[in-house]
């Protein structure tokens, strides 16, 4: 099995380019980086983690598209959130309206700080597709 860097310049760029890939296809596996709420350019979005949320899975979904996959395709999330008490119910109201049915199993985690400038919250996504 070969390894297939995947790259889109419709979502963020990797933190540190030839450090990090976007994402990496495994034979029918598609493992992408943390992906913060910020626009394809980098600029984080403003206004509430639901906002930044919303454009962290679009940015997911750009990356999945390269390779032929949609969000149905997500077959494991891993969230990590900032303010976890506070923030849980609102990524959780976001990720129901946006992910399809069935849902993909998800872990969440409560983090101090996250490296992507000053983001609270970054999503990363495992999708699927023979």
């Amino acid at each position: 099995m070969s390894l297939k860097h995947v790259v889109t310049k419709n979502a963020p760029a990797s933190p540190v380019p030839g450090l990090f890939a976007q994402a990496v296809r495994a034979g029918p596996f598609l493992y992408t980086q943390g992906t913060p709420g910020a626009r394809p350019d980098g600029t984080m979005v403003e206004g509430t983690i639901a906002d930044r949320t919303r454009q962290a899975i679009k940015n997911l979904e750009q990356i999945l598209v390269v390779e032929g996959m949609t969000l149905n395709d997500v077959v494991k999330a891993t969230i990590f959130i900032k303010n976890f008490d506070e923030n849980f119910p609102l990524v959780n109201q976001v990720w129901e309206e946006m992910m399809p049915e069935p849902r993909p199993t998800r872990t969440t985690v409560g983090v101090a700080q996250l490296p992507a400038g000053g983001t609270d919250i970054e999503i990363e996504f495992v999708g699927y597709k023979a």
